[in-house]
């Protein structure tokens, strides 16, 4: 198995990659620890785990909160004795759609604050452990928008590239301590609309251009090489195989696991 006997932190492990990504992370052996600020959604990820055969352990925690996730990545390392994997997956629904006239200052900010303040958050408590072991792996979660351009991707645009910098410098900062950092970057997934706020989002995208929601989803899909938007399970697989030691000489990259609709 891919993690067997990997101890993985899982920020956001009640949401849609979150949760799928510690089904996975559970098939292929590995320990879980999740964490989020939904019971109930952590309650059914762990369910979902705990099926597949993994030991599985939940907390409410507030993935913006610097003190609550340091006291429970050091529960955690203290209960597993070491911890190899931090995955954050926290997601924020945002404005996208919007002219920057029609944007406001708080708006534009309200991603760029929330994506880079958790990820730095997270990533910060548990390098401390990983550092001390000489070992570890972080995953950050980007989007296409740090790549593309068009009206009402600002914010958006702003984030996803600042948040693909931050994780190439941390890269390059615990690099010489053993730890890697992978960014992946999937595009919207098909099978996710639904149990996420992206299709909330990306209909208010659709409305402010008065385009209907079929059309708008038709759209994005033709944006792709490969006619298709990827699924949550194509994205949490990659996730378990760079977190792997099959992935051991892989840091500093920028997974593209967008069907297509951007080439590199």
């Amino acid at each position: 198995m891919l993690l067997d006997d990997k101890v993985a932190v899982i920020h956001g492990g009640g949401g849609s990659i979150g949760g799928t990504a510690a089904r996975v992370f559970a098939r292929e052996g590995a320990r879980l620890f999740l964490a989020g600020k939904s019971l109930p959604r952590l309650e059914a990820a762990a369910s979902v785990a705990r099926a597949e055969g993994a030991e599985v352990s939940i907390a409410v925690v507030d993935a913006m909160d610097q003190a609550a996730v340091d006291r429970h990545v050091d529960e955690v390392a203290d209960a597993a004795g070491r911890i190899d994997i931090a995955l954050n997956a926290v997601g924020f629904d945002h404005v996208q759609g919007l002219p920057i006239a029609e944007t406001s200052l708080e708006d534009y900010l309200h991603p760029v604050v929330g994506y880079l303040q958790t990820n730095f958050v997270t990533a910060k408590a548990v390098s401390r452990h990983m550092i001390a072991r000489g070992s570890g792996v972080i995953l950050t979660i980007s989007t296409p928008g740090a790549r593309l351009t068009g009206r009402g991707l600002i914010g958006n645009a702003a984030q996803s590239a600042a948040l693909e910098g931050f994780s190439r410098a941390l890269a390059g900062e615990l690099g010489p301590d053993g730890v890697r950092v992978v960014c992946v970057r999937p595009h919207a997934m098909s099978d996710a609309l639904a149990t996420s706020y992206t299709q909330e989002m990306f209909g208010r995208i659709a409305d402010a251009g008065g385009i209907p929601w079929d059309e708008w989803l038709t759209g994005l899909v033709g944006m792709t090489l490969l006619g298709r938007l990827p699924v949550l399970d194509e994205v949490a697989e990659y996730l378990a195989f760079a977190a792997s030691d099959r992935a051991a000489s892989m840091t500093g990259a920028i997974a593209n696991l967008s069907a297509g609709a951007l080439v590199d």
